[in-house]
């Protein structure tokens, strides 16, 4: 394949995986108002795509045994806790909102690598930060003294904690104690062991042996009309999980976790375009005004290159990918031990979910 159709070909899969998983939130928010709880949506979710992918867990299945810490975590904050959250938050506050405050990550991130680990980062990552602030502030509309249910609005903020959380586990093990040769864990094994954890710890926290199994046999209202709960269920097993994950990994792939990540910033404007045109939703026009802010805020902080360290001692950090990207680099070695490198040799996934996680 030639470059040119190569990066076409990414381009167009980065969309696909942008598109698939804008939709989640729109295609759980009319099942959790017919009656299911959030968390029994994330479980179903989670589970659905756990079997479809058991193939390829069983054919990476020494992953179990090579990466355990990086298949758990990325189970635990990537899949379930974030996904938990945000379905959890789109409950109580719009689609729109809570995936934007989702994106509040890349800045937490920066925050950490700043002020925990106390390395320096590049001014246009710590500009990135600052229009993302203030966008999700005309976002909330804080003017008005938080309009918006508080709960909703932490729950999205615990999205975005879970994001970090995956974030800084997997920088702080891309190079320990692995040998420098060491290959990369393949991304669609990290993916369908993630799912595997994901659904084991929502089995726990949701118990879905209680769940109102005779809602999925009915209907679910979107916008006034009403729809089959199974089809909207597949909406989220197979477009908003599987593809999504599948055609962001390999966008990324054919791209590069910039490009790719950049892309990936149009999740919250399809997830708001079809929260409006689906579910009924508005958003006021500072609201709107905002969230171009926070996604302008996002590209820059993800598209800004690292400056060279000055001593071997002070790297200096660019902003993560935003959520939704996986971003996978193959056969790129790792970066020192702790440092945010731009092609880390891990598998390095944002999320809402986020990404992963929406």
């Amino acid at each position: 394949m030639h470059a040119s159709q190569g990066r076409s070909a990414g381009l167009g899969l980065a969309l696909a995986s942008a598109l698939a998983f804008g939709g989640s939130g729109v295609a759980a928010k009319p099942l959790i108002e017919a009656g299911l709880d959030p968390l029994h949506v994330v479980w179903l979710r989670l589970a659905g795509a756990a079997l479809v992918m058991l193939p390829v867990a069983w054919r990476h299945r020494a992953l179990v045994r090579e990466r355990p810490v990086l298949l758990a975590g990325f189970g635990l904050f990537a899949v379930a806790g974030v996904q938990a959250c945000y379905f959890a938050a789109i409950s109580r506050i719009p689609v729109g909102v809570a995936l934007l405050v989702e994106y509040l990550a890349p800045a937490l991130v920066l925050g950490w690598v700043r002020f925990v680990q106390r390395r320096a980062v590049t001014r246009a990552a710590a500009v990135g930060v600052v229009l993302a602030v203030g966008g999700l502030a005309c976002v909330v509309e804080v003017w008005s003294g938080l309009g918006f249910d508080a709960v909703g609005l932490l729950l999205a903020l615990g999205a975005a904690c879970c994001q970090v959380g995956y974030f800084v586990l997997s920088d702080q093990g891309a190079g320990r104690g692995d040998r420098a040769d060491a290959a990369p864990p393949h991304p669609f094994g990290v993916i369908a062991y993630g799912l595997l954890v994901g659904t084991v710890v929502m089995t726990v926290a949701a118990r879905p042996w209680g769940m109102d199994w005779a809602v999925l046999g009915g209907d679910a209202v979107m916008n006034g009309r009403g729809v089959p709960a199974w089809v909207l269920l597949g909406w989220i097993v197979l477009l908003a999980t599987v593809l999504a994950y599948v055609t962001g990994v390999v966008s990324v792939r054919l791209l590069s976790p910039q490009v790719a990540g950049v892309v990936a910033c149009l999740e919250a404007v399809i997830a708001t375009v079809l929260a409006r045109v689906l579910l009924g939703e508005h958003l006021s026009l500072p609201q709107l005004a905002g969230g171009a802010v926070v996604l302008i805020g996002a590209v820059i902080a993800q598209s800004s290159a690292p400056k060279p360290p000055k001593a071997p001692t002070g790297p200096v950090a660019s902003g993560p990918g935003p959520l939704g990207t996986e971003a996978v680099e193959a056969g790129e070695p790792a970066g020192p031990e702790g440092e945010l490198s731009e092609r880390p040799g891990s598998f390095r996934a944002d999320a809402a979910g986020s990404g992963p996680g929406r």
